[in-house]
């Protein structure tokens, strides 16, 4: 795979961005099932499964941020 040039890569960067807001917005992801295949169609796919790791990650980020750390013993029911 050849690197993307400039122009590429804006493209792909605004449609992921396009995405993302999307999802925050949206009630489901079927919401935006549109702007996901737009992403998919003008981002490299090796893009694609890293910036959909790098979201996951944000949001783990973020939540963690706002409630804190919890135990695992504490999310486990005893047997």
């Amino acid at each position: 795979m050849s690197f993307p040039n400039k122009e590429d890569r804006l493209n792909c960067w605004s449609h992921r961005d396009e995405y993302w807001k999307c999802l925050d917005e949206a009630k489901s992801e079927t919401d935006c099932n549109e702007f996901r295949k737009k992403y998919e169609q003008f981002c490299p796919s090796q893009w694609v499964k890293h910036f959909d790791r790098k979201r996951e990650y944000l949001k783990f980020k973020e939540r963690l941020e706002l409630e804190g750390y919890v135990p695992e013993e504490k999310n486990q029911t005893s047997l």
